[in-house]
């Protein structure tokens, strides 16, 4: 079961707590984490990733076992702590200001 944490405004749409589990068939990747995550809730379909390119959204930021995933390839496995739902993975909006 892989955890996955959301931020405040996703989880309100969403209607979660701060985390949800799921279960990802096949390799854990970003990819395939934000594609259950789209399809067990679909509200959140479009507010994580671009509708058509799928592309990360300006403003949030991905997180595991402390490293950037970010600008890393969607098909990037993700470590074993967050296969095994000892750690999260983390969807984080960006802060901006000062």
């Amino acid at each position: 079961m892989i955890r996955v944490a959301l931020p405040y405004h996703l989880r309100n749409l969403a209607d979660v707590g701060s985390e949800v589990q799921l279960t990802v068939t096949g390799k854990a990747t970003v990819q395939s984490i934000l594609d259950s995550v789209e399809e067990r809730y679909p509200m959140l379909v479009g507010t994580i990733r671009d509708h058509a390119t799928k592309q990360r959204r300006p403003f949030l930021r991905f997180y595991a076992c402390g490293e950037d995933f970010s600008l890393l390839s969607p098909d990037t496995p993700l470590p074993d702590k967050v296969i095994a739902g000892e750690e999260p993975f983390l969807v984080i909006g960006a802060i901006a200001g000062g």
